[in-house]
């Protein structure tokens, strides 16, 4: 049902995650899906700055409802350089759908906790409540 609410472009697919670009909201889709180490979510993360950069797309639906487990591990450093990084690069908002793992809920909350000025990014269980977020954001 999401993927006919989203007219998505796959831009890039690996073991753990799917980014697509959403014409209708002009955000990025991340999907990401399994378990999560240190160097999936660098990896990971590293392709969603090139593509918002090359797609000059400055909104993230960052999915991690298929998520298992934990990669607190990667927290820091997406806190204190990624998220930086995503900034600077012009990420203007960044809706996080949480895991139902707890431990995956919990890296995600480790990550954002750290964040310098975390305002531009809002966590939700609900895709359609992170998607209508986005879509007010104009």
């Amino acid at each position: 049902m999401l993927k006919k609410l989203m007219r998505n472009e796959l831009l890039y697919r690996d073991d753990h995650l799917a980014i697509e670009y959403n014409s209708v909201g002009d955000w990025i889709y991340v999907n990401w899906r399994g378990y999560q180490n240190y160097d999936s979510v660098v990896t990971g993360c590293e392709k969603m700055l090139e593509i918002m950069q090359s797609q000059a797309c400055y909104k993230i639906l960052n999915d991690n409802t298929q998520v298992e487990g934990q990669w607190s591990s990667a927290a820091k450093w997406g806190s204190d350089i990624w998220l930086p990084a995503m900034r600077q690069a012009g990420l203007q908002w960044f809706a996080w759908v949480y895991s139902q793992s707890i431990l995956s809920r919990l890296s995600t909350d480790k990550m954002v906790k750290h964040a310098k000025n975390p305002d531009y990014i809002a966590v939700f269980d609900d895709i359609d409540l992170a998607m209508d977020w986005l879509r007010s954001k104009v």
